[in-house]
Order: structure tokens, then C-alpha cells, then sequence
């Protein structure tokens, strides 16, 4: 890839790589960049959460009045048993939540939006990736497993292995938050973020300068303002990218959509 991009066959790659700059940033400062509720960044959406347990709650409900017409004991025990369900549910996600993300996540895929916030959400990965000259080696949109994988191809070591510069943090944070910033520029609440703050606090844990709890507030800021920013001026890039993922495309031919555009 750099050979390439050395050649001028690759106009693109590694474009961005050195123009990210830590610095004090507000949230009016995003409004401006695109994102359309800046306060919801950081900020775990529980609108996946909330839908499945209403749901739940509701299904069981109905199922358990209509059963209590069942002949005999039936329709004692099964309104019970069914109404049980909810109670179920609502125990485990106040004490272990993390037992239901599977089932969560399924039933999130029932959402108008699912696919083209997973769309734009891997994309923004994709395409910031290739900005910061990070190599992607794989990318999958299909359901449970959306997903762009390339920041430990970028280290040529595993992320838990030594130290990263400042500079690294500050670049791959960018990629991290992208898909985070895609969506934000899109809907007011931002459900896919929590994969991408965890992998920033990976980042932040692995920085050679350890920060502070506003620093690295701060550094989230900027990075969904960077990822923002350049999303919007590599408009054409991320549209023809979105296009080629859309159909299933190799990551060659998804390289190929981005400097063709």
C-alpha cells in the first residue's frame, strides 16, 4: 500500500494520517462538523434495550390474559408461568444485563434502521481506516457480526503487546469513534457506540501518556469531530464505499470504489 501510494496509484491512503491534533474542543464545535446531538456522544443508547423489554413485557402480558381461558388447571398455571417471563427478564437485566445482549441484539436487527446504521457505521470504519493509511484485512455487515477489522494489522503486533505513541492514539482513535460519527451525522441517537468506546478505551490504556478522566473525554470529542470532518469532506469516497460494501464486495474492489470516486 505504500508502495502504491508512493507511485500516485493510491491517492488517498494515508491522506489524513498526519493531521490529527489532541486539542481543547466543545461540543458546539461538533454540532457545527455535522453530529447532530453532540451530548449523546459517550452516552450508552438504551433504545435497543428499552423496545425488547417493552416488547417482552407486552407479548407476555397478552399471551397471559388469553391463556387464562384455557380448560382446567391450564388456565391457572400457564397465565402464571407466561407472566413469569417478564419478571424473568427483568431480573436478569438489572443484575447481569450482558446475558440478554445476544437476544437484544437479534431483536434489534427488527429496526427499520438496523441495516443502514450497520451500512454507514462499518463504512465510516472502513473508509477512516484507509484515510489514516490502516490496513483493513476484513470487514462483514452480516447480522451479529458487523464488523472492520484492521488496527492490529496497522501495529504489526497485538494492541495488548508494549505502548503507543501519542500520535498512534490520536490516529486510530479516529478510526475507533468513526462509526460512532457516522451515525451521529445521521440520527439524533447513536446505538453502536459502545463497540467503538470500548475499543478507544483499549487505546487510551495502551497511550504512553496516561489521561486524565477529562482528557480522555476530550480525546473522544476530538476524535468524532476529526472522524466527522473528514467523512463529510471524503463524501464521494464514503457514498461509492457504502455502494461496494452494500454489495458484498472484496475489501480490493471496496479500495478500488474509494479512490475511484
Amino acid at each position: 500500500m505504500v508502495a502504491l501510494k508512493q507511485e500516485g496509484s493510491l491517492r488517498l491512503w494515508g491522506s489524513a494520517s498526519d493531521s490529527i491534533q489532541a486539542r481543547p474542543l466543545q461540543l458546539w464545535e461538533l454540532k457545527r462538523v455535522g453530529i447532530k446531538e453532540p451530548a449523546s456522544i459517550g452516552v450508552s443508547s438504551i433504545r435497543d434495550d428499552r423496545a425488547f423489554l417493552v416488547t417482552v413485557v407486552a407479548v407476555t402480558s397478552v399471551l397471559a390474559v388469553a391463556a387464562q381461558f384455557l380448560p382446567g388447571d391450564w388456565g391457572f398455571f400457564v397465565p402464571y408461568l407466561t407472566g413469569g417471563i417478564s419478571i424473568a427478564v427483568l431480573a436478569v437485566g438489572s443484575t447481569a444485563p450482558g446475558l440478554l445482549e445476544f437476544a437484544i441484539g437479534k431483536f434489534s436487527a427488527l429496526n427499520p434502521d438496523y441495516r443502514e446504521r450497520v451500512l454507514r457505521h462499518e463504512a465510516a470504519h472502513f473508509l477512516l481506516g484507509y484515510l489514516m493509511g490502516v490496513p483493513v484485512g476484513s470487514y462483514s455487515l452480516d447480522l451479529g457480526r458487523a464488523h472492520t477489522d484492521f488496527i492490529e494489522t496497522k501495529l504489526q503486533r497485538r494492541l495488548i503487546e508494549g505502548t503507543l505513541e501519542d500520535a498512534e492514539v490520536n490516529s486510530l482513535a479516529v478510526v475507533a469513534m468513526g462509526g460512532a460519527a457516522a451515525e451521529a451525522m445521521q440520527y439524533p441517537e447513536v446505538t453502536g457506540q459502545n463497540a467503538d468506546m470500548a475499543d478507544l478505551q483499549r487505546l487510551m490504556m495502551r497511550g504512553k501518556t496516561k489521561l486524565s478522566a477529562s482528557q480522555q473525554q476530550n480525546l473522544t470529542r476530538v476524535a468524532v469531530y476529526e472522524a466527522a470532518r473528514l467523512l463529510r469532506d471524503n463524501e464521494a469516497a464514503y457514498v461509492a464505499l457504502q455502494g461496494a460494501m452494500q454489495s458484498g464486495s472484496s475489501v480490493l474492489d471496496c479500495i478500488r470504489a474509494i479512490e475511484g470516486a
